[in-house]
């Protein structure tokens, strides 16, 4: 098949690895411009150079609905366009262009977590398991029926960059079999239920804020989802922003104010966290290692002289 690839970042280039190492010709490449969204620079291995070094023919574009793009399209004479992390609509007059269409793939089990940052939702959700899917592209966002998924476990410690390796793993194989299916003429697909379909936004600085509001355990999986080298999760101490590395649930139980800290445990500063902390009857956030805004990282213990004062969700000075 003569195949048209749309993709970004090193989802992309995964993509596109998989397709040049295939028996699959591809005809061009449509790709978006190196971006400075904090989300964007990161795992960021260049389609557009893959394609270069590979003589194949690359399209740079924001969006994909200008007619110059679409005639170069329709040029290439597409059986298949396969998109993978391309960020913004694509328009029917695309997707529907080839004779088997366009297959998507995306990080996660749908119909659950379509959209944006799935791996990074899904990790502070408490889900078990997150994977990839192959779908065929229709007109509402990764809604299309299912061609085949891939799924891995979530370990307890897992972090969001362990999670991104985990399934990146997944891209080849995925696209692989998938291009084998839709070339053997199947198209029983499945439909995806709706009624299990949750779908997500882009992430930004102000997801990474902390609620010391939220259990521990909550707070825990957000500061795993927001490891290096993703924008660490943080809060406020004395005013200035503190962004936490890593940090784990307490074996003890506290009471008090969410946000306050309150004692040594092990080789952390417990921080008493949950709505309801008042009652003495939930665990706390054992932070053990924090980065400061100039970027020093050092341990809690360290970090931490005194217990005492507060952690806050804005830059406001604590108190004691």
């Amino acid at each position: 098949m003569r195949v048209v690839m749309f993709g970004y970042q090193t989802w992309g280039h995964r993509t596109l690895q998989a397709l040049l190492d295939s028996e699959h010709e591809v005809a061009l490449v449509v790709t978006h411009p190196k971006s400075d969204h904090a989300y964007e620079r990161i795992w960021s291995d260049s389609v557009a150079d893959l394609a270069t070094e590979h003589g194949v023919e690359v399209a740079m574009r924001n969006r994909p609905d200008d007619e110059e793009l679409i005639t170069r399209i329709k040029a290439a004479e597409p059986d298949l366009i396969v998109a993978n992390n391309w960020r913004t609509w694509i328009p029917p007059q695309i997707f529907e262009l080839p004779r088997y269409g366009t297959l998507n793939v995306h990080d996660s089990l749908l119909p659950a977590y379509a959209g944006f940052s799935p791996l990074v939702w899904a990790l502070i959700n408490g889900e078990e398991e997150v994977g990839v899917t192959a779908h065929m592209m229709d007109g509402e966002l990764d809604a299309g029926p299912v061609v085949l998924q891939r799924a891995v476990r979530v370990g307890p410690r897992d972090t969001a960059t362990d999670l991104f390796h985990k399934t990146v793993d997944l891209i080849a194989p995925v696209v692989t079999e998938a291009l084998a299916l839709i070339a053997s003429g199947r198209t029983d697909w499945t439909p995806q239920d709706r009624s299990k379909a949750s779908f997500f936004h882009k992430r930004a600085i102000e997801d990474s804020r902390i609620d010391w509001t939220w259990p521990a355990e909550d707070i825990d999986r957000l500061v795993r989802a927001q490891s290096d080298p993703y924008p660490n999760a943080f809060t406020f101490h004395k005013g200035e922003r503190l962004r936490i590395v890593r940090a784990s649930v307490s074996t003890g139980r506290y009471g008090g104010t969410p946000g306050r800290i309150f004692i040594r445990e092990g080789n952390g500063v417990v921080i008493v966290a949950g709505a309801d902390a008042r009652r003495g009857r939930n665990h706390g956030l054992v932070i053990e290692r924090v980065r400061t805004e100039d970027g020093t990282e050092y341990a809690a213990t360290d970090y931490f002289r005194t217990m005492g004062g507060y952690l806050t969700g804005h830059p406001r000075p604590s108190s004691r």
